[in-house]
């Protein structure tokens, strides 16, 4: 059976998901402990699931089968997730070809095959070297240009191999007698030149069967070693954790209010107001506390509205436009005015000014300092419009985008971008563009075929 960790704003909702497909929950928070009832256990997960920095859905490192499983669990849940699979591996292990160096950050270009990744300077220390072993850094996880290394490290179930002398405890097992000893039996165990980090998995298992994991990570390293003189660069030599990144939008955040309210008082919006952050994420603490508590819905919702009210903008304020693109990529669109605000039926009309030349895209007209755009959008809703003008008042063309639907945020509207647009030109003139970039979308396990229809 696998084993899932879970994190995050979404934890809840997805530990439920997870039991229901038959995962096991380890190293389970204190909270999703008590509310599933579960008992505690420590292995190593084969899934790793956490909040992104943005909230806006969670990252998954695991084993290849176990994020399949997730996928796939997702895929059939939420209408508009958007998942998009890292190119390579973290922690695995490349052989390289360098291709060039980057002054500016004072890094090296490795192609390892499916990305080009940078390495410090400092650590080539041949300078004529062609080819190069190396290793997927955990840092900037999911980055087009993912950090390498030449410090490989070996991990396992229950112990890493590092390549540096020192015995390392992970910080997640606070028992004091627990940490010495496995202090004690790393210092017996390391072999030359090399030393180890206990990871929390390691706490409850025997010297015999810390032993047995240190003598196959060896084995492991030579045949690692082995396999990178046989092969021609680039190529890959170890497999490491794959990563997914996922996006949930507002239709996918409102069913995991659902699954959510199925375990737990849930306020509907939930994950919408946790993503919001800061004083809004925290209202909703203390409103679903009142739930809890016994009051009624009606009253906890009218008093978390009066509470939160003065974080959302209104006429007269100024948010930006986070313009979300299916690889991940955000565009922040500049700053827009909102003209009017129609709270009964969430309409808002925006305007923004142009400093800058440039070229309305799709409708291939000459954007020039002065011109206006007036953008009409409702929240929920799957497209927008907006209009643009001259300096002089002229209408320039219509542009109506399509993406997932709207949701409003105490800084911006955000929506993630579904390729395909609708061209108006002043004569009449109507066209789509980008069809067939959402059709690619489709194929590539971005989007789900849901959505697409």
């Amino acid at each position: 059976m696998a084993t899932a960790r879970v994190r995050g704003i979404y934890s809840t909702a997805l530990t439920k998901l997870l039991l229901d497909n038959n995962f096991d929950i380890v190293q389970p928070s204190a909270t999703v402990k008590k509310r599933f009832k579960l008992e505690e256990n420590n292995e190593t997960p084969d899934l790793d699931i956490y909040d992104r920095y943005d909230r806006q859905g969670v990252r998954a490192l695991g084993k290849p089968e176990s994020i399949d499983i997730f996928r796939e669990i997702l895929q059939s849940q939420f209408d508009d997730v958007i998942i998009r699979r890292w190119r390579v591996t973290t922690d695995g292990i490349y052989k390289g070809l360098i291709k060039g160096s980057e002054s500016a950050t004072h890094s090296v270009l490795v192609d390892i095959g499916p990305a080009t990744g940078k390495i410090p300077e400092e650590e080539i220390s041949e300078p004529n070297t062609k080819q190069i072993v190396v290793q997927v850094e955990r840092r900037r996880m999911g980055a087009t240009e993912p950090i390498l290394t030449t410090a490989i490290k070996i991990p396992g179930e229950y112990a890493i191999l590092i390549p540096e002398p020192q015995i390392k405890v992970s910080r997640k097992i606070f028992d004091w007698e627990k940490r010495s000893r496995l202090s004690q039996l790393g210092k017996q165990l390391a072999p030359p030149n090399w030393g180890i980090i206990w990871r929390t998995a390691a706490a409850d298992q025997s010297d015999d069967i810390l032993k047995n994991e240190i003598t196959s990570l060896l084995k492991e390293g030579e045949l690692i070693m082995k396999k990178t003189e046989e092969v021609e660069a680039p190529a890959i030599i170890w497999e490491g954790r794959h990563l997914i990144d996922v996006e949930f939008p507002a239709i996918s955040k409102g069913r995991l209010d659902e699954i959510r309210g199925s375990v737990a008082p849930t306020l509907n919006g939930h994950h919408y107001y946790k993503a919001c952050g800061r004083r809004i994420s925290s209202a909703l603490d203390m409103a679903e506390r009142l739930l809890e508590q016994g009051v009624t819905i009606k009253e906890v919702e009218d008093l978390f509205e009066q509470t939160i009210e003065p974080e959302h903008p209104d006429m007269g304020s100024v948010i930006g436009i986070e313009h979300v693109k299916l690889d991940g990529k955000v565009f922040h669109l500049g700053n827009a005015l909102v003209e009017d605000f129609n709270h009964d039926t969430h309409t808002l009309r925006l305007s923004r000014v142009f400093e800058k030349e440039g070229v309305y895209d799709g409708l291939k007209t000459r954007k020039e300092p002065g011109d206006t755009a007036t953008t009409e959008a409702k929240v929920g809703e799957w497209h927008f419009k907006t209009q643009y003008f001259s300096k002089q008042g002229k209408l320039k063309g219509t542009y109506i985008n399509l993406n997932t639907p709207i949701e409003l945020y105490p800084h911006a509207i955000r929506y993630v971008d579904l390729e395909v647009d609708i061209c108006v030109w002043p004569n009449g003139k109507v066209e789509k563009l980008d069809e067939e970039k959402l059709d690619e979308a489709l194929k590539e396990g971005l989007v789900t075929e849901r959505l697409v229809k």
